[in-house]
């Protein structure tokens, strides 16, 4: 063994390491004193080492949680039986302040010079529980809105086709039988967002489906009488057919918003999948990783939803999705990783 090997395994290296560790580490005795912290304790409850190392572990521990503390070590030293998994307890600890410090503590027992020790691995999970705070209150949101769907807005879309097969009765206009088709797919927008709210996701009700024949059933309900749609015969897919319409839908609307009323949109196949392309300004290199974040919007008064949510639809069934430059300079949507598309059943 040359010097450095022998420096490296020195119980000097050793210290040194324990004592830069980021996270926080504590060992007590049988009798629940301490009687080590490292310096990352301080960072976590406040204390120092020194302020820590010779008192009761009990310093630490909220005092309404004391005696459970107490009872469980003594419980464990005298039977052996473990009441809970030590590879990963939840616990609020105290801080030196009196604030209450959610950690999760990783806890080994071990033996030195014929003693039993008890030491913890002590990361601060405060940030992690403020995100699960703040999912809780985001769920809680989400399922206030799959209310409102399911009753303040279903109310008047009634009252709506009412009057609209009222007047188809009356009338062969092909508006209103466009208006009935909206509707229904309005219909099928709220059974959508109603299912993802409550049961969260969709991957359950992947069937096949011919993936040309919703490209055209979609763009159907654009508004955009002198755009222009050329779609490939791309065969079948599996996935969630009202998703993937709702997917187009964002497209085809972000397509007619930046290309204008006249734009081009072309819907084609790809090894793997498939792109929607338009001829419009395309999006600028610099752009195209952030288009799809919630809240991106180039148009004034724009949610900056749409393509988050064509995002979102893609990673639901485990695709890719990337924008490029079209092949008439606008903005080229790929899709990759639809597996499979067969296109033996044309």
């Amino acid at each position: 063994m040359n010097l450095r090997d022998d420096s490296i395994g020195s119980e000097a290296f050793y210290r040194t390491l324990v004592e830069n560790a980021s996270e926080g580490m504590l060992t007590i005795d049988a009798d629940s004193r301490i009687v080590y912290a490292n310096p990352a304790i301080e960072r976590i409850l406040g204390y120092s080492p020194a302020e820590l190392v010779g008192s009761s572990k009990m310093k630490i521990i909220p005092e309404r949680l004391r005696p459970a503390h107490a009872a469980a070590l003594q419980s464990y030293i005298e039977t052996g039986e473990k009441n809970i998994d030590w590879n990963g307890i939840e616990l609020p600890a105290l801080h030196k302040d009196g604030h209450e410090v959610p950690t999760l503590i990783s806890l080994r027992e071990h033996e030195h010079d014929g003693e039993r020790y008890f030491t913890g691995i002590v990361r601060d999970i405060s940030e992690r529980r403020n995100r699960e705070k703040s999912l809780e209150e985001q769920n809680e949101r989400l399922d206030e809105f799959a209310d409102i769907l399911s009753h303040d807005i279903r109310s008047p879309l009634s009252v709506a086709r009412g009057y609209t097969e009222l007047a188809h009765e009356k009338s062969d206009a092909p508006e209103l039988e466009q208006a009935l088709a909206a509707l229904d797919r309005i219909d099928d927008l709220i059974d959508d967002i109603l299912t993802y709210s409550r049961e969260g996701g969709f991957v359950d009700e992947a069937e096949p489906f011919r993936l040309d024949d919703a490209v055209r059933a979609e763009w159907s309900l654009t508004a955009a009488e002198d755009a222009d749609l050329r779609v490939e015969d791309i065969g079948r897919i599996e996935a969630n057919e009202s998703r993937v319409r709702e997917l187009l839908g964002n497209l085809f609307r972000n397509a007619v918003t930046h290309g204008g009323p006249d734009v081009t949109v072309r819907v084609g196949s790809l090894p793997d999948g498939f792109y929607v392309e338009d001829d419009g300004p395309g999006i600028p290199a610099a752009d195209r990783e952030t288009v799809f974040e919630y809240g991106y919007t180039t148009r004034e008064g724009g949610s900056g939803y749409g393509l988050s949510i064509v995002k979102q639809i893609a990673n639901e069934h485990g695709w890719n999705v990337r924008v490029v430059e079209g092949s008439d300079g606008g903005a080229r949507f790929e899709f990759t990783g639809v597996d499979p598309i067969s296109r033996a059943d044309r």
